[in-house]
């Protein structure tokens, strides 16, 4: 058994000062605050361990100056190490892993049906060994306005056959799709989603605000990388990013990276929301240097770790690790406790993952340890330290 003890220590609701985490193997045990050293002995922590089952020895760590948080939960994010998901998964999530990403759900691009079928059903049998948490599709069934990085001659209309037949594909394995709802077929598509557990997230669409609000009705309950690939708000029309941010049956992701959105704005934003939820969106420059890359069968100039299409200016996914999406938020003026449940808790409820974004008894034993500037330092999986 491990006891972790830090100056902070967040629970995924919480911020414990000072605070301990009692693990036993990949299972958290007990987390709670840690006393404070005894007055004749400075520097010293007594304590009695919490009750456990287990009669295995205790070691204790005493980290420090830090601040202890859930390994970070990233749902929408497409590759990084140079690699797609569907390419090498485990170079992808390497990648991330090491910059405190401890759970990934596996974004797809746009592609014909036939292909997007083979890597769902590829991705699903990483979901069945718990390398990945799930299945997200980004696209076909988006909005040729807001493609954004998507290929226009392979984007269709959300036929709910079509859609029943990805799903089927990846045998509950799918747990977010990206639709833009008003696409012909789209409320009948988000209800399908709904009966099914799947998460519905309006993105890559030019959806009015009645439209995000009828889909919303119909089972939408997410909203994909919000301003981004949307219409944007208007006096007058105000289009669906109103609809989703006043509605608290929605998530909204944000991409913060101060690229796809100014930093100010993403804090405003999580200062009068409780439902963000930070995604990186990346695509396989994260965690490699600028070059040429792909985005699906898009080529990708990574320059100054910008993402565009070759030869223009359109963004093409980013090249963000989560733990640099939580500094730069508590950069822009957002408390740690916020910033970090947008990372943790937030997308584990969003996507209803078990186990993971918080400590709670039984929950995995992964954990991020951030330096007083909010730099990833060490990072624990499963409840064994990375190198």
């Amino acid at each position: 058994m491990l006891l972790l003890r830090a100056d902070r220590v967040f629970t995924g609701s919480e911020m414990l000062a000072p605070g301990e985490l009692l693990l036993d193997g990949d299972r958290v045990v007990d987390v709670g605050e840690a006393p404070t050293p005894s007055a004749d002995s400075p520097g010293v922590v007594r304590r009695q361990p919490r009750p456990s089952a287990s009669t295995a020895p205790i070691e204790v760590v005493d980290l420090g100056d830090v601040t202890l948080a859930p390994g970070l939960v990233d749902v929408h994010s497409h590759g990084g190490g140079g690699f797609a998901f569907g390419e090498d998964p485990d170079a992808v999530l390497a990648t991330h892993r090491v910059h405190g990403t401890t759970t990934m759900v596996a974004s797809t691009v746009t592609q014909s049906l036939d292909e997007l079928e083979r890597q769902v059903r590829l991705l699903a049998e990483r979901v069945r060994d718990g390398s990945l948490a799930g299945i997200h599709l980004e696209g076909p069934w988006l909005a040729e306005k807001y493609k954004g990085a998507h290929p226009v001659d392979k984007l269709r209309d959300p036929l709910v056959d079509e859609v029943r037949r990805l799903l089927d594909a990846g045998g509950g394995a799918v747990k977010m799709v990206t639709i833009a709802v008003e696409k012909p077929g789209a409320l009948e598509s988000v209800r399908l989603m709904a009966d099914r557990g799947v998460v519905a997230a309006l993105g890559h669409s030019d959806c009015t605000y009645d439209q995000a609000v009828a889909a919303i009705e119909a089972g939408v309950t997410g909203a994909t990388h919000l301003f981004n690939a949307m219409p944007g708000l208007h006096h007058r029309e105000p289009g669906p990013i109103l609809a989703l941010l006043d509605d608290q049956r929605v998530w909204c992701e944000l991409i913060v990276d101060g690229v796809h959105l100014r930093p100010e704005l993403a804090a405003w934003v999580m200062s009068v929301s409780d439902r963000v939820v930070l995604v990186t969106d990346a695509m396989a420059a994260a965690g490699c240097h600028d070059g040429n890359y792909l985005l699906g069968d898009l080529p990708v100039v990574v320059d100054s770790g910008v993402a565009r299409i070759a030869g223009t200016d359109t963004i093409a996914g980013s090249t963000l690790v989560l733990s640099r999406g939580v500094q730069v938020a508590i950069e822009a003026g957002v408390t740690p406790e916020v910033a970090l449940r947008a990372a943790t808790l937030n997308p584990a409820r969003y996507l209803d993952l078990d186990a993971v974004g918080e400590f709670a008894p039984g929950a995995l034993a992964d954990a991020v340890v951030f330096g007083p500037d909010w730099s990833v330092e060490k990072v624990l999986f499963r409840g064994v330290w990375g190198d």
